[in-house]
């Protein structure tokens, strides 16, 4: 039964695709809207408030006549430079896109549970006609080739080894450092972060199980590169994004952590929210003591080292009988970096393509002809 039950809401169920590709048709929408926003002088919050309302907009026109849950499967995400992730920030938030700032745009979609994640960088300019060159461009050059690498390995056969050696040796052609602790993760309905993950740098603390590419599996493929040495922390941005640890529970003593409790129980119980999605000040005072007794998990604001670079490119991809399946890629920013891709093995991966040979069904083995048909036999094998 648990086995049929798999099967129902994997991708050898055509209904199943066509909800990520739905899902994924949003999410692209949302993005190029986003992208198109995101000038000098805008407000990082308005951004984000952007990219979520566009999201549920969107949502509320597919699937109408079935009732499917839809919305937001991870809020919308606005970081510059060297700010590696997760910036959401809240009500009164001040933060302002420059010019020249190297700018992060991170969002999911979700259609009755299956998701579609996609994360894209631009460089916010008034004239985006002049090429960026320097550092930025060597970063950004830097994730969008290991992106393209990624998505090539992909593919039954190939192990997510194979994906985290292939981001190594882009990175190091381009002078630049993958980010640690950046994880890539299978994802089924309702899960945005399943057990079987790639790892873009693995450490001494921080390593992974290898395992190899299945038929019918879904990935979301986070490639995030610096011009540092590829190490983030926390400073004082405030945590905003939170996902509802299901095995926990806790009886929570303050009112408005119970109120934040079951908010995140009736709303959000299985995919990230923002304290935003809430009442903020009941939110800010709640989320806290949940936090505290790990009834959820925070997805903190981290960053390297200042006047260092990070871009990122994340895309949904979908393992299909004949080709692994990109959901998700939009223009590159005009940047011109002085390195390139001189190693012949990546040089060569970056040439194939995505689409694999059907296999070949096994002919069926005919039976023994009984005697006095041997004509017929023939006939029929003819």
């Amino acid at each position: 039964m648990e086995e049929e039950e798999e099967t129902k809401f994997d991708l050898s169920n055509p209904d199943v695709t066509t909800k990520y590709k739905a899902a994924a048709d949003i999410a692209n929408r949302v993005m190029t809207q986003v992208l198109a926003q995101c000038l000098p002088g805008k407000l990082v919050l308005e951004l984000c408030i952007l990219g979520d309302k566009l999201i549920n907009e969107a949502v509320a026109t597919v699937f109408g006549k079935a009732k499917v849950e839809k919305g937001v499967a991870f809020p919308t995400s606005i970081s510059l430079n060297n700010c590696v992730g997760h910036y959401s920030p809240l009500s009164g938030d001040t933060v302002t896109v420059a010019e020249g700032d190297v700018v992060k745009i991170d969002l999911g979609v979700q259609i009755d549970g299956f998701i579609s994640v996609v994360a894209h960088t631009t460089v916010a300019t008034s004239n985006p006609t002049v090429p960026t060159t320097g550092r930025k461009a060597d970063v950004i050059c830097a994730a969008h080739y290991a992106a393209e690498c990624a998505h090539r390995l992909i593919k039954p056969g190939k192990k997510n080894t194979d994906v985290t050696e292939a981001i190594k040796k882009v990175a190091e052609q381009f002078k630049c450092e993958p980010m640690e602790g950046v994880l890539s993760h299978q994802m089924k309905r309702f899960v945005i972060d399943g057990n079987k993950v790639i790892i873009s740098k693995p450490t001494l603390e921080h390593k992974v199980d290898e395992f190899e590419f299945e038929e019918n599996e879904v990935y979301a493929v986070d490639i995030v590169m610096s011009t540092g040495e590829g190490k983030s922390k926390e400073l004082e941005a405030r945590t905003t994004i939170y996902k509802r640890s299901v095995d926990q529970n806790y009886l929570l003593k303050m009112k408005a952590a119970r109120y934040v409790f079951n908010e995140i129980n009736s709303r959000f119980p299985t995919l990230p929210f923002t304290l935003r999605a809430l009442d903020e000040k009941r939110g800010k005072l709640g989320i806290t003591e949940c936090v505290t007794h790990d009834l959820v998990a925070p997805y903190p604001v981290l960053f390297e080292k200042p006047g260092e670079f990070v871009a990122q490119f994340k895309f949904t991809v979908l393992i299909l009988p004949s080709n692994t399946d990109r959901l998700n890629s939009h223009p590159l920013p005009h940047v011109t970096s002085e390195f390139k891709i001189q190693d012949e093995e990546l040089k060569n991966l970056l040439l194939t393509g995505t689409k694999r040979a059907k296999k070949n069904k096994k002919k069926k083995k005919k039976p023994t002809a009984a005697p006095g048909t041997e004509e017929k036999a023939k006939m029929e094998t003819n």
